[in-house]
């Protein structure tokens, strides 16, 4: 695919990134040399200097018959402008990021798409979004849904005390016949490799597994693992980023009781007039007393969500030192994904990566619905439309061509979500979720073209 994106910032260098390891022409428009001079320096791609709103610097760039279009930069004016001009000049599709959440509520009202706009992208509200869904999954670290819950994705350690240890994956399907999730990834304890397991695949102690479950198997989940689904309400944020405003009023309007700490004044009054049912406080979320004024002890969670990474960590240490059970921290250095179990802080999310993983879908052959990757693991989850002329098309799950690192979590037919096993029979509009190695990735999107 030949892919253009506007902004050399922390989102649009990760994508260029991730894109260019799989081979993609990519072209990269920013103003910054530095910027540029970087990415030229440590990415197999073009670089172009200039203002992304130019369109002498579009056709530079060659715009016209380009796949997709990406506009990232940290202005949502200039983003919006590159997509409607690079879909004047001929671009396929284009992706805008913004930071005003009102596009998105009303982004059918408004009709983006007339405009040139394909796909409208936050990655502040992917964040928020993704805090609430971890604070109604408590026990699990890792959580992602499909077509608003029909499937869901859930990831988490397995403790000493869990059914699945010491079983292998076909000793667990013989004592538990009406089980309804599917594990799909593993990543064994102190190692950085991934394993799509098999029949014969034995869980150990530690391992970080990811499952794919309906509604009903989410419960089968929390008993077989030894997690207790406890209730959470009483949250506490630390930081008044758009993410930590998106959040507070996203819980109030879920009534969890809120606090905010904000260390600049006028933005806490500020966050105070915007949300009514939230409490902001004024003050250094780092001050340990202040925190325990606020009675941080009686809190089921605490985000931190300010703009330092290295805040976020020690903050969410403090608060699993006094007793705090759910902690989440939005970090910007991708390495630190790899640190969040060892140093005992629940999740950790990055916004380039929610945003990376929600373009990411838009690159992948085939009618791909909806995509993630699996934090700190080498996985993809994917899902995929079904269509009359796809090869899976009719054919039972046992005599599909599956390579050994995919397997198939599941599929969503009539908005219920099914596990799929050998039996299993995949027909025209199905959805399927499908979970696979780097190495099995082409081999599976031309299952599903």
């Amino acid at each position: 695919m030949k892919i253009i994106i506007a902004g050399a910032g922390e989102v649009g260098f990760h994508l260029a990134k991730l894109l260019s390891f799989e081979s993609q022409d990519i072209t990269l428009i920013d103003t910054n040399r530095d910027s540029l001079a970087y990415a030229d320096t440590h990415l197999d791609i073009r670089v172009v200097r200039g203002d992304a709103t130019s369109i002498a610097v579009l056709k530079d760039s060659k715009v016209d018959g380009t796949d997709l279009v990406i506009g990232v930069t940290s202005s949502e004016t200039t983003n919006i402008t590159v997509c409607v001009l690079a879909k004047q000049l001929g671009a396929k599709r284009t992706i805008a990021r913004i930071s005003n959440t009102e596009f998105l509520d009303n982004k059918e009202m408004v009709g983006f798409t007339k405009f040139g706009i394909d796909e409208l992208i936050s990655p502040e509200a992917l964040a928020a979004n993704e805090i609430e869904l971890l604070l109604n999954q408590s026990a699990f670290n890792d959580t992602y849904e499909f077509d608003d819950g029909a499937l869901t994705m859930i990831g988490l350690y397995l403790s000493r005390t869990a059914a699945f240890v010491g079983k292998t994956l076909k000793e667990i399907g013989q004592k538990y016949p009406e089980l309804k999730c599917v594990p799909i990834a593993i990543q064994r304890y102190g190692t950085q490799y991934t394993l799509i397991p098999r029949g014969d695949t034995k869980f150990k102690e530690g391992d970080q597994v990811y499952f794919t479950t309906n509604a009903e198997g989410v419960d089968q989940i929390y008993k077989l693992s030894g997690k207790v689904r406890e209730e959470i309400k009483n949250v506490m944020i630390l930081g008044g980023s758009k993410i930590g405003y998106k959040t507070a009023r996203d819980l109030c309007k879920a009534n969890f009781r809120v606090k905010l700490i904000e260390s600049e004044k006028e933005k806490a009054f500020e966050l105070a007039d915007d949300l009514p049912n939230c409490l902001v406080i004024n003050g250094d979320g780092r001050n340990v007393e202040l925190l325990q004024e606020e009675a941080i002890h009686d809190m089921d969670a605490f985000i931190s969500v300010t703009g330092n990474s290295e805040i976020n960590i020690m903050s969410c240490l403090v608060a699993k030192s006094k007793g705090v059970r759910k902690t989440i921290a939005l970090v910007e250095n991708m390495d630190y994904f790899q640190l969040s179990h060892s140093i005992g802080i629940d999740t950790l999310i990055n916004k380039k990566l929610l945003a990376a993983n929600n373009i990411f879908r838009y690159v992948r052959k085939g009618e791909v619905v909806a995509m993630t990757k699996l934090n700190n693991m080498n996985a993809e989850l994917l899902e995929f439309l079904v269509s009359s002329n796809s090869e899976v098309c009719d054919q039972y799950v046992r005599n599909i061509n599956f390579p050994r690192s995919a397997v198939i979590g599941g599929v969503i037919r009539d908005g219920e979500g099914l596990i799929a096993l050998g039996d299993f029979k995949i027909k025209n509009g199905d959805r399927v979720v499908v979970c696979c190695l780097p190495q099995s990735i082409k081999k599976v999107e031309k299952l599903f073209v």
